[in-house]
């Protein structure tokens, strides 16, 4: 496909968020090497608001706004993001041409002083009663309130080396990350262990990239179609729709996890009073058609059961 003018790709300008750029840039000149590809970092709304938790802000899409208007605006022709930022309804004009490089989708406990991934329960159990935890997100906190009422939950901002830092100066014992953003800095060894979905059930496309693009741009979206991987798509296609069946955001304390074994979608599902409370938890499971065209349709359903499953049993 031959693109004579440099290509303008938008992203946030944290390590991770360049780091994600990066491998979607590489996977685009491997298979186009003459390519020109700029990057253009954009501040979002989410990056310059560091000193309160975004769930006190009104509104949605804080790590995204922005560049969505630089790319209705051509102002870039192309834009990376973490999934889970993006609202699960795009701005008219905008479509998600990829979803691709899907790694761990689990969240990390990583604690002071412990390098090396080990059981999560050896590792809770060595933390201290009153352990003082970082996450900001509900998700997290309404689900750690529930399995661990003993652990101090404390705020936490920033980018993943802020938070690194934080934990590192003694202002927290422990702090929940998604693995996915420690895998891609190349930070495993920070990750003391993954919490298993039945205690944290993680956010709806975590671990995945999301390659966006106006609707109308037939030669650039037809380039980076190229990169969409048709089984995240199935996983992503599920879990968004529980969660939107079940009116989740950034204000919720929902999850939803899928993958695929066997030629059997599971999907694993969490929603939890704020307080920690009571969580709702529900698995389901389909079965795969043969025909492309239908597995999209099963996986939206199977999303749609799931958030029904919860509501019966007593999630409002």
């Amino acid at each position: 496909m031959a693109i004579a003018r440099p290509l303008r790709v938008g992203t946030r300008g944290s390590k991770l968020a360049l780091a994600q750029t990066e491998w979607v840039v590489k996977a685009l000149l491997t298979r186009h090497p003459d390519l020109r590809i700029e990057t253009v970092i954009i501040r979002t709304k989410g990056d310059v608001i560091t000193d309160r938790p975004l769930r006190e802000v009104a509104g949605k899409g804080f790590f995204v706004k922005e560049i969505e208007a630089a790319l209705l605006a051509g102002e870039i022709d192309f834009a990376v993001h973490s999934l889970k930022d993006l609202p699960t309804e795009l701005p008219e004009g905008l479509t998600i041409a990829a979803l691709c490089n899907r790694v761990e989708p689990s969240d990390a406990l990583v604690v002071r002083h412990r390098r090396g991934q080990a059981d999560w329960q050896e590792v809770v159990a060595a933390l201290p009663n009153d352990a003082r935890v970082g996450t900001s997100s509900l998700r997290r906190q309404a689900q750690l309130k529930h399995a661990f009422p003993h652990w101090q939950l404390c705020e936490l901002r920033g980018n993943v080396d802020t938070r690194l830092r934080k934990l590192d100066e003694g202002q927290y014992d422990a702090i929940v990350i998604a693995a996915a953003g420690l895998l891609r800095l190349g930070l495993q060894e920070r990750i003391a262990c993954l919490l298993p979905v039945e205690v944290c059930c993680p956010a709806a496309g975590q671990g995945v990239l999301a390659v966006e693009v106006r609707s109308d741009d037939a030669p650039i979206l037809s380039l980076l179609q190229m990169l969409d991987e048709w089984d995240v798509r199935i996983e992503v296609t599920a879990e968004r729709a529980a969660t939107q069946a079940l009116g989740a955001g950034c204000h919720a304390a929902v999850g939803a996890l899928a993958r695929i074994s066997g030629g059997k979608l599971h999907l694993w599902v969490a929603a939890a009073q704020l307080d920690g409370s009571q969580v709702w938890r529900h698995h389901a499971i389909a079965t795969l058609p043969d025909n492309p065209s239908e597995q999209l349709k099963v996986a939206h359903a199977l999303g749609k059961q799931a958030a029904d499953a919860l509501r019966r049993s007593g999630y409002r």
